[in-house]
């Protein structure tokens, strides 16, 4: 195995430097299947060549429509070993959706699972830039692919690549729950020291990183949500930063994530908000009434990132797992991980966060700074170790990232929010969701937190729609466990805990929420349905 004896502030640098020094720990188990850090190297360098013979170059981007397993994270370390960028590809979307984003991406290779040839069969022929197909999984009927497995039988095992940068670029598709998915474009230390564990300085040197990895004790940690959404690829990364073993699911299943933190001994969990952890409720309570427990002696942290626990959800899940951490992490894929919910924080009874880092704020509508105290409202900003803005697209960019007088970049989330006077940041929800009716801000996360309380509801999305005399009512999208319950007991629930114009004056029951993979709404969908009810 090649030294890397002068890593810098990437991946591919950090990771090759932690596989040397800890070469015979599992650094990954996905369904039964276990690659210790060498394994996994060598794995990526027989990719990493793979992709240069087929004339991938260093800035070019990889695309990666994969469930989850080992060939999507070999996939993201072989692609950043030769400086090419990886990009996030929704397995769940339509050929429509696909043809935008194999084009907006600019991807020159993809890698597949083989039930995805049907679209991929459709859509990529017509990619000028697509060249190379790589079928995960089996034989493929897409003229020109080529089978994974074959792909790596003839490549080397050995590194023999030459000098990464710390400004390698690193893309992080969003979902497009409100537009079309724009490409997150990270340099590779941003995105490091954004996402690192806030629980102990970061490291000043990358061989420092290297040193804390390798010194630190074994753990196993598992991400519950799909590699193809940005905080299950940041939890890898973060994983290992701290000598830590991955465990993944290929698919979400609420009985299968309490197994494999069973068979795993898993110590720390990350979900994404209700979506996970209303099923993963269910299982649980479901095998232990019927005498089929699990073992989760292992389990300490239950965390949530990129969706915020409901109260009465997170205290369900707190009350299965009494002795067991659960948190919410508030965050986004352009800002990293920034602060952590405060004890007793919920949608429906204000969400309130302690900053992790002091370059965290709440900026005016003048980008001025909000007093603590003052009231004012703004948005969540960051600078620092930030984005550096959407793929092609310089309008977005310029007005999300904005400079403001004395020179400091800032990202501007989209958060609503204020600073309370000890510095607490408290959240009404997100600005571009805010329903406007009748001169009152209706924020739809309170509206969502107080329905999901109602024992007969399962899941919930609010959204604004046109209305002739307030410009826009609140409609809710409701999936219930109980189709006997009637739209009278959910307007009585929502009266008890609401004012009056944020109950919904529109409900649309549907069979099955529709929401992203990672269990983020689907607001788009959601106005869709509410407006045909």
């Amino acid at each position: 195995m090649d030294a890397n004896p002068s890593p810098v502030f990437n991946h591919a640098d950090l990771f090759e430097g932690i596989a040397d020094r800890l070469p015979d720990r599992v650094a990954l188990a996905c369904d039964g299947e276990h690659l210790t850090f060498r394994e996994l190297d060598e794995v990526a360098n027989r990719l990493a060549h793979a992709l240069l013979a087929a004339g991938v170059q260093p800035g070019q981007h990889v695309g990666m429509q994969l469930y989850n397993g080992v060939p999507y994270v070999v996939a993201l370390i072989a692609t950043m070993k030769i400086r090419a960028v990886p990009v996030n590809v929704n397995y769940r979307y339509v050929e429509a959706e696909l043809e935008y984003l194999y084009g907006d991406s600019d991807i020159v290779a993809l890698l597949y699972d083989v039930e995805f040839d049907a679209r991929v069969a459709n859509v990529a022929p017509v990619q000028e830039k697509l060249r190379t197909l790589i079928a995960v999984g089996g034989a493929s009927a897409v003229p020109g692919a080529v089978e994974y497995d074959a792909l790596l039988a003839g490549q080397p095992a050995g590194r023999g690549f030459g000098p990464r940068r710390e400004d390698d670029t690193y893309i992080v598709y969003t979902g497009g729950t409100t537009g079309m998915p724009k490409g997150v474009m990270w340099d590779t230390k941003d995105i490091l020291f954004a996402f690192a564990n806030p629980t102990y300085p970061a490291p000043e040197t990358p061989q420092g990183w290297i040193d804390h990895a390798a010194n630190s004790g074994t753990l196993t940690m598992m991400p519950v949500a799909p590699l193809m959404h940005g905080a299950a690829q940041v939890a890898i990364w973060i994983a290992w930063w701290m000598g830590a073993t991955v465990v993944f699911t290929r698919k979400f299943d609420g009985h299968g994530v309490w197994k494999t933190i069973e068979t795993e001994k898993v110590n720390s969990l990350t979900i994404t908000g209700d979506a996970m952890a209303i099923p993963m409720a269910d299982a649980l309570e479901k095998a232990v009434k019927e005498g089929n427990g699990y073992d989760l002696s292992s389990l300490f942290a239950y965390v949530s990132t990129g969706a915020i626990f409901t109260g009465t959800v997170r205290d369900r899940i707190q009350e299965l797992l009494p002795n067991v951490m659960v948190l919410d992490r508030f965050g986004s894929t352009e800002s990293g991980s920034t602060a952590q919910a405060t004890t007793g924080s919920s949608p429906e009874k204000g969400l309130r966060f302690a900053p992790d880092v002091e370059n965290i704020a709440v900026l005016d509508d003048g980008l001025e700074i909000v007093q603590p105290g003052s009231g004012v409202m703004g948005q969540v900003a960051r600078t620092g170790f930030i984005a550096r803005g959407y793929y092609k697209d310089e309008a977005k960019t310029a007005k999300t990232f904005p400079t403001t007088p004395d020179g400091r970049r800032w990202l501007l989330t989209g958060d609503i929010a204020t600073v309370e006077e000890d510095g607490t940041i408290a959240v009404f929800g997100r600005g571009s969701q805010t329903i406007n009716t009748g001169g009152e801000k209706v924020f739809p996360e309170e509206v969502e937190a107080v329905l999901k309380g109602h024992p007969a509801v399962f899941d919930a999305v609010v959204t604004g729609i046109p209305d002739e005399r307030f410009g826009y009512r609140v409609a809710a999208v409701v999936q219930l466990r109980d189709p006997d319950v009637a739209r009278e007991d959910l307007d009585a629930h929502c009266r008890k805990e609401l004012s009056g114009y944020k109950v919904p004056r529109t409900y649309a029951f549907v069979p099955e929420m529709k929401r992203s993979p990672a269990g983020k709404a689907d607001y788009r969908w959601a106005k869709e349905i509410a407006q045909g009810s």
